[in-house]
């Protein structure tokens, strides 16, 4: 028990860790040189660019209004993680700015080189989102959007949030003296950022197969679908040297999950045997939609539904 706790806050201290980094990124580099990003954090910052609004007060509003509109029309449970990572972010927001010295600022205000900060900048919070990401955190954010769109749209949620980052970015031009390069830089910043995470989660899109040999075979399988909203599948297996029979678990789950997972068979069961394999070509719920011609496995779901 006293294990389990020390794994919470060992996960809350990284994803603190990983947050400062992400905002420290826009208040230092990407702010101060009027960059427009993709996310809320860069629906905020056109805001602060529109009308002088306060960042923090911002991204408090959008992320509390996208997570009603979230358990409203999807039904879906946000975990503490989650909760906890917006009201941090928005703390760092509104007292950060304060705690960067104006020296930086200055300097990095005179230099007007927006692409070397552009990259800065995304590197930055490409760091701290990926580094939030290993321990289950989130910013929420535009990934509600995501979600929303592909429950009546079927759109990859990855595109989707592409297509959020598109329509924010592109917003910037309704802001005075900005130009075509505007633009550019911040498609770079989203550009540098999603390659950092991708690079941190070594592979967001990797997934393995676990087979988990364990007598608290029951107790492993409640606590993934639980923690993690996976599904799990038992298979009956006999052990030939001993002739005894058992059950495995059998699952499936992205590269970045795999910590999670060796967390909770680590506190339920020390001794349990643990395999682990990379698979490729993973489609379905939770992965990636089955492509045929331009028919996804998302829609023929739907219509085996209207056919039942």
């Amino acid at each position: 028990m006293q294990n389990k706790y020390l794994n919470i806050l060992k996960d809350y201290a990284i994803i603190s860790v990983g947050l400062l980094i992400y905002v420290f990124g826009w208040v230092a580099f990407i702010i101060p040189n009027g960059i427009v990003g993709g996310g809320i954090s860069g629906i905020g910052a056109l805001i602060y660019y529109a009308t002088g609004f306060e960042v923090s007060y911002s991204y408090l509003l959008a992320n509390v209004v996208l997570l009603l509109l979230g358990v409203k029309i999807i039904g879906l449970h946000f975990g503490a993680k989650t909760i906890f990572g917006i009201l941090l972010s928005t703390a760092l927001f509104h007292y950060l700015p304060q705690a960067v010295p104006d020296t930086l600022i200055a300097q990095v205000q005179s230099e007007h080189n927006l692409l070397l900060w552009a990259l800065v900048g995304g590197i930055f919070e490409g760091t701290g989102i990926g580094i939030a990401f290993t321990r289950g955190g989130s910013t929420g954010g535009t990934d509600i959007i995501a979600i929303i769109i592909n429950k009546f749209k079927h759109i990859n949620p990855g595109r989707a949030l592409l297509y959020c980052d598109i329509v924010i970015i592109g917003s910037s031009m309704f802001l005075p003296d900005r130009t075509i390069l505007s633009l550019l830089y911040g498609g770079i910043m989203v550009t540098v950022s999603t390659y950092v995470i991708d690079a941190l989660l070594v592979g967001s899109k990797q997934s393995l197969q676990v087979l988990i040999f364990s007598e608290r075979y029951e107790a492993i399988a409640d606590e993934v679908c639980r923690v993690m909203g996976r599904g799990v599948t038992m298979l009956y297996a006999k052990g030939w040297y001993t002739k005894n029979e058992r059950n495995v678990l059998l699952l499936v789950v992205r590269k970045y999950e795999i910590n999670t997972v060796y967390r909770i068979i680590n506190e339920i069961d020390r001794n349990a045997f643990v395999s682990t394999a990379s698979v490729t070509g993973v489609f379905g719920e939770g992965f990636e939609p089955i492509k045929d011609g331009k028919i996804k496995l998302g829609k023929r779901r739907k219509e085996g539904k209207e056919s039942e």
